[in-house]
């Protein structure tokens, strides 16, 4: 019991500090390629800290608990993502847990922006939720051939597997690592699917009525949030990490890639954003998992 505690403490301090860090490098680089100085990389815990001290504006018990209750799915979620050789819950880290815990979390976030009566947040949410619609089911059909063909869905033993058969999934199921790839951009909200965030239409959208204390929190969320999504990414295709450092190796490469793919990519309108993953990831998808399921056959 005490190892838990201390492991969930651990795995929670690390996504924070590494996660907050890689934005701040992130913002660096994206103000690079546009030719821009850009603010130093430990702006971003500046921004957390300083909100946190702030006076905060409540909009009603809904506003307030939706925060709340963001904040808490996604540090429930986290506790489940496997970060190389430190794992909190071995064997129970099932892929479908992690994706239920972390819609808690999307849920609270929706129900404090609605809540908060700004026409822009509630055009934000809208379009995230639409946006979901478009990468989650592309995603979802490339997980079911990667259960299919190792027999589990636990994250943790995913990574052993792979590991242990010295081939990631990555060269295994190339087809499904891209759209897994692409379904990454969309959960991350990186151009061209930011839609939901859109600073110049609708300003910042589900974060336009956020100050103080509730802005802290919901960067914190966020933060929170990335090392989810990418973490996911990395256990899934590219065997997470026989060692915590290689685990953390592994992610800041995929999170550069979608940060510099980002930083040159013009925004879809969400119309777009769906039709994009409804098309091409969908059928790339089925493709993945009929080459799965009657060519590579189940591992034994």
């Amino acid at each position: 019991m005490i190892i838990t505690i201390l492991s969930a403490i651990a795995l929670l301090i690390l996504a924070f500090a590494y996660t907050v860090t890689l934005e701040g490098i992130a913002r660096k680089i994206e103000a690079r390629i546009h030719r821009r100085c850009g603010p130093p990389f430990w702006q971003n815990f500046i921004d957390i800290f300083k909100s946190l001290t702030k006076h905060s504006i409540s909009h009603g018990f809904i506003f307030d608990f939706g925060v709340l209750m963001a904040l808490g799915g996604t540090i429930a979620t986290v506790l489940f993502i496997p970060a190389g050789n430190l794992v909190v819950f071995p064997g129970l880290d099932n892929v479908f847990v992690i994706i239920y815990l972390l819609a808690i979390g999307l849920l609270g976030m929706a129900m404090s922006a609605v809540g908060s009566g700004n026409p822009n947040a509630s055009i934000g949410i809208g379009r995230a939720l639409t946006q979901m619609l478009g990468y989650e089911l592309p995603f979802m059909i490339v997980l079911l051939g990667v259960f299919f063909h190792f027999r589990t869905s636990s994250l943790s033993e995913l990574a052993v597997l792979q590991n242990s058969g010295g081939t990631y999934n990555v060269l295994i199921m190339p087809i499904g690592a891209v759209v897994g790839f692409v379904s990454l951009m969309g959960m991350l909200g990186k151009k061209p699917f930011d839609t939901f965030i859109a600073p110049a239409e609708i300003a910042s959208g589900p974060l336009v009525e956020y100050s103080g204390k509730y802005l802290g929190l919901l960067m914190t969320q966020h933060a929170f949030g990335t090392f989810i999504e990418i973490g996911l990414f990395v256990n899934l295709f590219l065997g997470g990490g026989k060692t915590i450092w290689e685990f953390l190796l592994k992610f800041f490469l995929v999170y550069f890639l979608a940060v510099i793919i980002s930083s040159i990519m013009p925004r879809f309108r969400v119309e777009q954003a769906v039709k994009f993953y409804w098309k091409w990831p969908l059928i790339l998808s089925f493709i993945q998992v009929v080459i799965v399921v009657f060519i590579m056959g189940r591992r034994v």
